[in-house]
């Protein structure tokens, strides 16, 4: 058997990004980063902090890199429109869990040289489950706000809270709190918390690109109610100015098309895999607390939903315009086969008028030819009397008349039946 070149790292893809355990307590700092176009494959900023530490950095064309540094570990991920880097530090305070973060370790302006643009930031701190952390006050201590989210996970054996606003420090706030998570389970918890916000923020993006689309819509589609309404009295002189409105609307929502399907497609992939990782929070409620589905499906459902709308408006306006169109190239095509018909009408009365000009200047040229032939035939005649025939020449031109107009008469439609049966065999009949 021959292998697939790519089967070895395709089996081994779904093992290739293990997700680090973790044990109360925890400090998890995370910054999901938009990649610049120009952007290098290589994280260059990771590279010279393992050369620091000397440790050995991801290798050239790898997509993932995890690093044990002594007194923090760095992940590092690269998806299809950003990279991550998640920072764990072991120690938590209890009063202030958010107060000395996992990225403080990191060296002094670091996390500044990082390229790209900061499109997640989140802090996650994991500490053992008390009861008397769960109480209402002291969540308000820790998430200044008020407004606090949570709900059990991992079916009960741990709680999730957090405001999902941005701190003091632009990161965004999650408390885990451990009751009986496996190191296993707190990783992963932890991971879905950062991959929550992270596709959440990513998902977004397309919320203010709806807007810009939208505002360029309703121009659209204005123009176009007013160009549909136009039709119904438009003159056949106005079609060439409505086919060009038309034909730039057309171009205009194509346009829009080309720069948004991308943006829409990845919103909606994104919102699959917020929704995705909410489930797999198996979140239990919390008495008095809403939980983190139950905000998302009230703030982040809307807005996903209106992009949804913009899209549906963008393709629904594509599909008016091209019905317009049709209608009007239609009307156009029309108009072309009436003047076509005019033109054909006007041929065939000119060639009917040819025709009969034609009969005319026939019969003109029988007596013409029949008048020089008869006087030829009366110079002959003459010219036998003169030559002593007993001919009465006047008598003899006049009866001559009949006959040679029969065979002028027959002579020019033989020709004219001859010219017809050659044009009527073609260019090649005619040559031969």
């Amino acid at each position: 058997m021959i292998d697939h070149p790519d089967r070895v790292s395709l089996h081994n893809e779904v093992h290739s990004r293990p997700r680090p355990s973790l044990t109360a307590p925890q400090r998890v700092s995370h910054v999901a980063l938009l990649r610049q176009r120009d952007a290098s494959d290589e994280p260059a900023t990771l590279h010279r902090l393992c050369l620091d530490y000397r440790l050995s950095g991801p290798a050239p064309g790898q997509k993932h890199y995890f690093g044990d540094f002594g007194a923090f570990r760095i992940k590092w991920e690269r998806h299809g429109e950003f990279d991550d880097y998640t920072v764990y530090r072991a120690g938590a305070d209890a009063q202030r869990p958010f107060a000395d973060s996992a990225m403080d370790v990191l060296p002094h302006g670091w996390l500044d040289s990082l390229a790209g643009e900061v499109i997640a930031a989140i802090h996650v701190s994991v500490l053992p489950d008390d009861d008397r952390r769960r109480e209402s006050d002291a969540l308000s201590r820790i998430f200044e706000s008020g407004e606090v989210l949570g709900a059990e996970v991992g079916d009960g054996a741990g709680a999730a809270f957090s405001d999902l606003r941005l701190g003091p420090d632009g990161f965004s706030r999650f408390l885990l709190l451990d009751r009986e998570l496996t190191s296993r389970q707190a990783g992963r918890e932890v991971q879905r918390l950062i991959e929550l916000e992270v596709y959440r923020l990513m998902a977004m993006l397309g919320f203010p690109h709806a807007h810009a689309v939208a505002a360029e819509l309703d121009h659209v589609e204005t123009a176009l109610a007013a160009l549909v309404a136009r039709l119904e009295s438009a003159r056949v002189e106005d079609e060439p100015a409505l086919l060009r409105e038309v034909t730039h609307m057309a171009a205009v929502v194509e346009r829009l098309a080309a720069t948004s399907s991308f943006r829409f497609a990845a919103s909606r992939a994104y919102q699959t895999l917020v929704w995705q990782r909410a489930t797999e929070l198996r979140e239990g409620r919390i008495a008095g607390v809403q939980t983190l589905s139950g905000f998302l499906s009230r703030r982040f459902a809307p807005a996903m939903a209106y992009c949804e709308s913009v899209s549906a408006r963008l393709q629904s306006s594509a599909e008016r315009i091209g019905r317009a169109s049709s209608l009007l190239r239609t009307r156009v095509e029309i108009e072309r086969e009436r003047q076509n018909q005019e033109m054909l009408a006007a041929m065939n009365r000119r060639a009917q008028l040819q025709l009969r000009l034609q009969q005319t200047v026939e019969g003109l040229s029988v007596a013409a030819i029949t008048y020089y032939a008869v006087g030829l035939a009366g110079y002959l005649f003459k010219a036998a009397r003169g030559a002593g025939a007993a001919i009465d020449a006047d008598l003899a031109t006049g009866l001559a008349v009949v006959p040679i107009a029969v065979v002028v008469a027959l002579g020019v439609r033989h020709i004219r039946h001859s010219i017809r049966r050659r044009l009527l065999q073609g260019p090649a009949s005619a040559v031969d």
